[in-house]
């Protein structure tokens, strides 16, 4: 049964209330085709649900098949403390063919950060703890491939890759929106629906 370990907390990178009635959780990798593909898709659901969908994104950099993937997420991390995490990953993403440190500088730039700070924190890895933090709590959680995605609605649980409710909910009026999520990700996203994330 998939259990997240690792509960969403104040150091998540997080959208939408804390109290939405539906949270979605991606462990991704910001060089993983998959999950470039899933990104327009997230957006459109964001878009579509508002505030009744929180967004959690966690780094789960696949290093031995791709040599940006830490770099970018290091990148993303040294956005964040700078209040645009979210600024940097949508770029990262919309940039996903063209990753390497020049690109994650000239990003840095287009969002006014400092050039050479970023590079100084990439070569130091100042970072490196913050995604080795998030990839350790994903292998916690039986992540091994990106994207990997935990989908909590408190009031049902659901059956992996289907749209029916567990026994006890037949009739349960949140359904829409559990079709809805199968419907949109891609069909090679690891979706993890069967136990609710702890808050």
């Amino acid at each position: 049964m998939a259990k997240l370990k690792v509960p969403v907390g104040p150091d998540d990178h997080a959208q939408g209330p804390a109290d939405a009635p539906v949270t979605l959780l991606e462990y991704g990798d910001y060089e993983c085709s998959h999950c470039g593909h899933a990104y327009p898709i997230v957006r459109a659901l964001q878009k579509k649900l508002g505030k009744q969908l929180r967004f959690v994104f966690r780094n789960f950099p696949l290093r031995e098949i791709h040599p940006n993937a830490e770099v970018a997420a290091e990148t993303a991390e040294f956005a964040a403390t700078h209040g645009k995490f979210w600024d940097m990953h949508d770029l990262i993403f919309e940039n996903q063919n063209s990753l390497s440190e020049q690109m994650h500088g000239e990003l840095a730039h287009r969002l006014t950060l400092d050039r050479q700070a970023l590079r100084d924190a990439l070569r130091s890895g100042t970072f490196a703890e913050r995604v080795q933090g998030d990839f350790s709590s994903g292998v916690r959680s039986g992540v091994n491939g990106t994207p990997t995605i935990f989908y909590q609605q408190p009031a049902a649980r659901w059956r992996l890759r289907t749209g029916d409710a567990s026994p006890g909910d037949p009739e349960n009026d949140s359904q829409p929106q559990m079709n809805e999520m199968e419907n949109v990700l891609p069909d090679h996203a690891n979706i993890l629906f069967d136990d609710p994330l702890p808050r």
